[in-house]
């Protein structure tokens, strides 16, 4: 899930919001300012209540970062990547960049993040207790407490990709020491905590209770998907197992000159010929890459006075991978760089292309030959 917003780095880990993140924001606040606090803590004024619903629903979402830092913090100490963590409506997730080598390191990662909300919670506990007698601490410090365990509860379900069902994976995983089993048992049993999601929620929903219940379906909706996708992201792992960038590269590389308008680009090598990708040459020498992402950032009146030097990314830019780079990497590569198409690099010698499509048409004849 790509972040909009960009809030900074932790630990060289970028942080973001996802749009979605202040429809959440909004709704939090104004149930706490309207709902909670005037029930809690009615002593206080509306404006306290508003400002009170503010900051809580801040160090909520800081909760939630924690939860996520967590998962990331261990997943560091183990070596694997981490490429972002996004908050969104949903709460926040972090995009680790491959799955864990062993059983192990997949139980730990997964249960950092529950660990952190369950210390959170003794935390906010804690504070509560030190500070009953003032409302604007006890009432911040209550609802957090009551918060971050049922954080920690919630992820704890085992329904991939929950929390839980990361630990149940790994426990499968130890178990029979097939990842691709154990996923498909976490995945289905992430479903099942889905469907009951969802059937609770349209429930609460006829017996009139609409917006809670609606709630309910949407997570039920989200987990469903999410256990889905995640299934099919490991079918693709092991299906890409082995395989190398020069088995599904392009050998035949556009090259064109770098004093080329784009409009003559786009009417000739775009519209009639179908390409989307090219190198800029002159004389054997690569200068940089050009694809239609480069050229829709340029306002098309432009186009007849821009030149496809003006308009590449330059070599010395580019992210490249070489023939014998491990294919799941290669695509690890181009999501953390932010790119569908990359260069392939024997030495100094440009030798082809890798594109997303390439790798999707890959697997669509893996899946029609049933290999």
């Amino acid at each position: 899930m790509d972040a909009s917003i960009k809030l900074g780095r932790i630990w060289n880990i970028p942080i973001g919001l996802h749009p979605s993140w202040f429809i959440i924001f909004a709704l939090l606040t104004w149930s706490l300012a309207t709902g909670y606090f005037p029930r809690e803590f009615g002593g206080l004024s509306t404006a306290a209540h508003v400002l009170l619903g503010l900051v809580t629903t801040l160090l909520f979402f800081a909760s939630v970062l924690a939860h996520e830092l967590g998962h990331s913090f261990i997943a560091l100490r183990n070596r694997i990547p981490v490429t972002r963590i996004t908050l969104f409506i949903f709460g926040g997730v972090a995009q680790i960049a491959e799955e864990p080598k062993s059983p192990g390191a997949e139980f730990r990662i997964a249960i950092a993040g529950p660990l952190v909300s369950l210390s959170l919670a003794g935390l906010f506990g804690i504070t509560y207790l030190l500070d009953q007698r003032i409302p604007y601490l006890a009432a911040p410090s209550a609802y957090l407490l009551r918060i971050n365990l049922i954080l920690a509860l919630f992820n704890l379900i085992p329904g991939f990709p929950l929390d839980g069902g990361r630990v149940l994976r790994a426990i499968v995983w130890w178990w029979n020491r097939d990842f691709r089993k154990a996923t498909k048992i976490a995945s289905f049993s992430g479903q099942v905590v889905a469907f009951g999601f969802l059937g609770v929620g349209v429930f609460n929903m006829l017996r009139g209770d609409f917006l809670n219940g609606l709630w309910l379906a949407f997570i039920g909706w989200f987990l469903q998907n999410a256990a889905a996708a995640s299934y099919a992201q490991t079918n693709m792992q092991h299906a890409l197992q082995d395989v190398k960038v020069r088995q599904v590269m392009a050998r035949e590389c556009a090259r064109i000159p770098s004093l080329m308008p784009l409009s003559q680009l786009v009417e000739e090598n775009v519209l009639m010929g179908g390409q989307d990708c090219f190198f800029i040459a002159d004389n054997g020498k690569l200068r940089g890459m050009l694809t239609l992402k480069e050229i829709s950032q340029i306002p098309q009146p432009k186009w007849r006075f821009t030149t496809t030097e003006q308009a590449m990314v330059p070599i010395s830019r580019l992210t490249s991978v070489t023939p014998d780079t491990e294919l799941m990497q290669a695509l690890q590569t181009m999501d953390t760089a932010g790119v569908a198409d990359l260069p392939v690099l024997d030495g100094d010698e440009l030798v082809g292309v890798l594109t997303r499509d390439q790798v999707l048409h890959y697997l669509r004849v893996r899946a029609e030959l049933r290999i």
